[in-house]
């Protein structure tokens, strides 16, 4: 519960305070407390001190602050649903319940082949015990095995954990070190459960096991991690016969035969492998047979295949007798979903796979469910098991016409460009975007903010889909859509996919002999390198980037080029030069009526006048970059640009009121947590200057509250802190 903020409340409104006043009289901003009083952000600890003097609480407030928890009192539960055919491993239940109960180990280490249940067995013990971790359970598939999907790292993974503890992505830091740091402090006094599934080696899971006291960790893999020597471990092997029996009459149900020799025959078959076992009673179920033929002829089969890398020969042996049995057009979907990226996909990129109606691929996507080679989970998702995607893979795609199999991954990359379009179209409404990019006209969410949600869910698999299409020559696609991701990879901070993609991009681009993507991809990666500190490789990408704009004859792009380029050049310390290039720019915005771009123009000159002391010049250009703003961050972002510019001509005055407003505007908008940062780091360093030292720390304090990284090489408010600090 929010029993700090709830307090904080009522000792206000007892007063009969406003937030403005409650403000002026303790220098914490009211949209900050806004948001502590609604607790929608961790408590200040030396916030919870002011307010326990300035409200005469006598401890009380601070002790209400020492026990609320970081997140919302609703617990996070992101378990998924488990198979409803469970058997066996009652010993293995136990004692892993005693063990996430106790003290011995906060780390348990599930280990054994492919298909044995590893997954099943964390899944279930984790809903048994989820009660005890009132913070949350939840559940990370790290694709160390997924055939065809790049593993996460530890700083993935880390991100989508501080996602779902409800940290904006902009707070996140980039690097691992500040993404540990952050996920340790979430965690602090909390009881949480975390289940890594799928892990490959143990660089997975660098910095990223919780340290709190009170939470738990079961990672499962296929491998023993004997380097992770303080946990405790557990090999998860076969099913003994009665539970494999048991499992194929779960899954059978009343056509189990009444025969249990040929039952054990046939689980003995599946090498007593759960995966195994239920893909072959599904297939009887359907099949037709009698008992002592399918038996047969999965013997029959065991001799014709070869092994997959981590099953035995009866394994795959399971698998295509389930396969070979099933209708063409099934076949040939199983086969098709070889070609998306990873294990997951939604049933629209299904969709786009099969190339047929909707009613008719879902049709095809129940006939693969009731046959245990797939799942389709609530969420509208098709999932297959790693061993049968290497199986649709080796066996089930390679009998598709190779045409056949261009033409599914150019519906699936063209199908997921038009999505990824919309949700950009509706992000950032004014964004440049290539004409022909996405053009199916759907519009499939609802709004920016479900737009923005699908973007963080599907994020890495569209990164994949980049890399599909690279691999396929479908050069067109490849640079588009890592062009439109560009945006959302900002926003995010997500450098490295941004780089990933575009280097793919690029490489597309150059090939298809396209001068102007080349140049819209290669000003893309200046930007990143920019964000990355890297202002030389900034530079001398949007250097290239030009050169193909010029040989295009695209006079656009290489305007775009220049004002990047001397937003590098600027941070490269020639602000004079800044000044003359992005003087240039701004003529031509203004001429074409690029409302926004005329804006950052703006903004860039007055940062640069402001580096040369001609600070009146500069405070004309950022208040008119104020004026024209069309988006809420803009105008934030110009506002605190006017603040800068007072602070650096020692106006303090004006800067400060510049800074409030700033916070003011920041603390009812959405997603503004690195301007609100800025403007409280302003703040800290007025007061600093002015030699009040105590109230300069509570600014400070403020700003470290929204954690975010503010980076000293574009932002001269994080300079100015780190010299008075």
């Amino acid at each position: 519960m929010n029993e700090f903020g709830a307090e904080l409340k009522r000792l206000r409104l007892s007063r009969g305070m406003s937030l403005t006043a409650m403000e002026k009289a303790i220098h914490f901003t009211k949209g900050y407390l806004s948001k502590v009083e609604n607790g929608k952000v961790r408590v200040n600890r030396k916030l919870a001190e002011t307010c326990d003097t300035f409200f005469e609480a006598k401890g009380e407030l601070v002790a209400l602050a020492d026990a609320s928890t970081p997140r919302s009192s609703r617990p996070l539960v992101g378990l998924p649903k488990g198979t409803g055919k469970f058997v066996g491993r009652q010993d293995e239940l136990r004692l892993l319940s005693s063990k996430l109960l106790g003290t011995t180990s906060p780390v348990l280490v599930l280990h054994g082949m492919a298909g044995v249940g590893k997954t099943g067995l964390a899944v279930r013990v984790a809903h048994e015990v989820a009660e005890y971790f009132p913070d949350g359970c939840l559940f990370f598939d790290l694709h160390g095995h997924t055939p065809e999907t790049t593993a996460l790292t530890s700083s993935e993974v880390m991100y989508r954990m501080l996602v779902l503890m409800e940290v904006p992505g902009d707070r996140i830091p980039p690097d691992v070190d500040g993404r540990a740091n952050l996920l340790q402090d979430c965690l602090r006094d909390t009881r949480t459960l975390f289940v890594l599934d799928n892990v490959r080696d143990v660089r997975q899971l660098d910095r990223l096991i919780p340290d709190a006291e009170g939470c738990r960790t079961i990672v499962t893999s296929r491998r023993r991690l004997p380097t992770l020597d303080e946990a405790w471990h557990l090999l998860v092997g076969l099913l003994d016969e009665p539970d494999a029996v048991c499992l194929f009459g779960a899954v059978a149900a009343e056509h189990t035969p009444r025969d249990e020799d040929v039952v054990r025959a046939i689980v003995n078959q599946c090498g007593r492998l759960p995966l195994a076992v239920r893909i072959a009673a599904a297939r009887f179920v359907h099949g037709g047979w009698s008992a002592t033929d399918f038996r047969d002829r999965l013997s029959d089969e065991a001799g014709r295949l070869l092994a997959l890398e981590d099953g035995a020969q009866s394994v795959a042996a399971a698998f295509a007798l389930s396969y070979r049995t099933m209708p063409e057009p099934e076949r040939r979907m199983f086969g098709l979903l070889a070609l998306h990226p990873g294990n997951r996909a939604e049933i629209a990129s299904v969709h786009a796979l099969a190339g047929v109606g909707r009613a008719e691929a879902d049709r095809r996507v129940d006939r693969l469910h009731d046959a245990n080679l797939l799942n389709r989970d609530p969420d509208g998702h098709v999932e297959l098991h790693d061993l049968v995607r290497a199986f649709s893979a080796r066996h089930a795609l390679s009998d598709i016409d190779s045409d056949d199999q261009d033409a599914a991954a150019e519906r699936l990359v063209e199908h997921v460009l038009a999505r990824v379009t919309a949700a950009d179209e509706l992000i950032e409404p004014y964004r440049y975007r290539p004409a022909g990019t996405g053009t199916s006209g759907e519009r499939p969410f609802d709004g920016p903010q479900a737009a923005l949600a699908w973007l963080r869910a599907e994020w890495p698999v569209v990164v994949e889909i980049v890399e599909v299409a690279a691999s396929r020559r479908l050069h067109r696609a490849c640079w588009q859509l890592a062009y439109v991701m560009r945006a959302f990879f900002y926003r995010d901070k997500h450098f490295d996919a941004w780089v990933r993609t575009h280097r793919a991009a690029l490489a597309a681009a150059e090939t298809s002999g396209d001068l102007k993507a080349t140049g819209m991809i290669l000003n893309n990666l200046g930007m990143a390198h920019l964000e990355l500190s890297d202002v030389a490789g900034a530079a001398a990408y949007h250097e290239q980037a030009q050169a193909r704009f010029a040989l295009a004859g695209d006079e656009r792009g290489r305007i775009d080029a220049l004002s990047s380029r001397a937003w590098a050049v600027l941070y490269q310390g020639d602000p004079e030069s800044a000044v003359r290039d992005l003087t240039t720019a701004l003529a031509v915005y203004r001429r074409d009526e690029r409302i926004r771009n005329v804006v950052i123009a703006l903004r860039g000159i007055a940062i640069a006048l402001t580096a040369l002391d001609r600070f009146d010049e500069a405070l004309v250009h950022a208040e008119q970059a104020r004026s024209l703003a069309q988006l809420p961050l803009d105008v934030l972002m110009s506002v605190n640009c006017v603040a800068w510019i007072h602070f650096r001509a020692g106006r303090l005055n004006n800067a400060a009121d510049f800074y409030q407003r700033a916070a003011e505007i920041a603390g009812l908008a959405e997603e503004s947590d690195y301007e609100h940062a800025r403007a409280c780091t302003g703040l800290g360093n007025i007061a600093a200057r002015r030699g009040d030292r105590r109230t300069a720390e509570r600014w400070w304090s403020e700003a470290d509250e929204h954690q975010v990284d503010l980076n000293p090489l574009t932002l001269g408010e994080a300079v100015i802190r780190s010299e008075e600090f």
